[in-house]
């Protein structure tokens, strides 16, 4: 098992930033990619951004490419979602979630999920 707890959720202001970040325990960190995810309400859950095992690959759905910034850190078990020039369009609730094998950019590959942090922005 791993636990995964998110933190760094809030309200900004347009054109502001946010860093999240989520905190894993349990099994070894290292073996599994890491994503966010958000979901907006009354919207279905959508990809944000996804970084593999030794930080070699990232990857960022259309919406956080040139804002958002994935990154992680191995030794603090901990992955982090750096989100820049905040539109009102990104509010929602931003889940962590980690992923031993399959594709990053599929929630259901994913085998383990934070409870989520909301992102609210204002205009």
């Amino acid at each position: 098992q791993v636990q995964l707890v998110e933190s760094g959720g809030g309200l900004v202001q347009a054109g502001g930033s946010l860093r999240l970040s989520c905190a894993a325990s349990g099994r070894t960190f290292s073996n599994y990619a890491m994503g966010w995810f958000r979901q907006a309400s009354g919207k279905e859950r959508e990809f944000v951004a996804a970084i593999s095992r030794n930080s070699g690959s990232r990857y960022y759905g259309d919406s956080a490419k040139g804002r958002f910034t994935i990154s992680r850190d191995n030794a603090k078990n901990t992955v982090y979602l750096q989100m820049n020039s905040l539109k009102p369009e990104d509010t929602a609730v931003y889940y962590c979630a980690a992923q031993y094998s399959g594709s990053v950019y599929l929630s259901q590959k994913y085998n383990y999920w934070g409870q989520g942090t909301q992102v609210t922005v204002s205009s």
